[in-house]
């Protein structure tokens, strides 16, 4: 199951990896109940890596959506090295292999 990232434990979430994958959501939302599964899996499938994925309840932690620009949800966000990552924000339902792509692709950026 993804990381549970919340205001307190968000700046040292994006310090323990290189790349952090946060899903932006709320236990409301049709589109986010359909991505959670892909979340937990994508978390699941990398957890051997330098990544880490985790959720961010909107309703819970709305200072950190706003803060990161979230206006719909689900929204995921990609950080590299603590700094979020320009024009790269998927909002709505996406496969695990669309975002798999975009994990694989920063991974390899990393290494580089």
């Amino acid at each position: 199951m993804a990381l549970e990232v919340t205001v307190e434990n968000f700046e040292q979430v994006l310090k323990d990896k290189n790349i952090t994958v946060l899903d932006f959501w709320a236990p409301w939302c049709g589109p986010c109940k359909m991505l959670g599964p892909v979340i937990d899996s994508l978390h699941e499938d990398n957890i051997d890596k330098n990544v880490t994925i985790g959720k961010v309840n909107v309703d819970e932690n709305g200072t950190l959506a706003a803060k990161h620009g979230v206006r719909g949800i689900p929204t995921v966000i990609f950080f590299k090295d603590g700094v979020e990552v320009p024009n790269l924000k998927i909002v709505g339902y996406k496969t695990k292999a669309e975002f798999q792509e975009v994990i694989n692709n920063l991974l390899i950026e990393a290494e580089a």
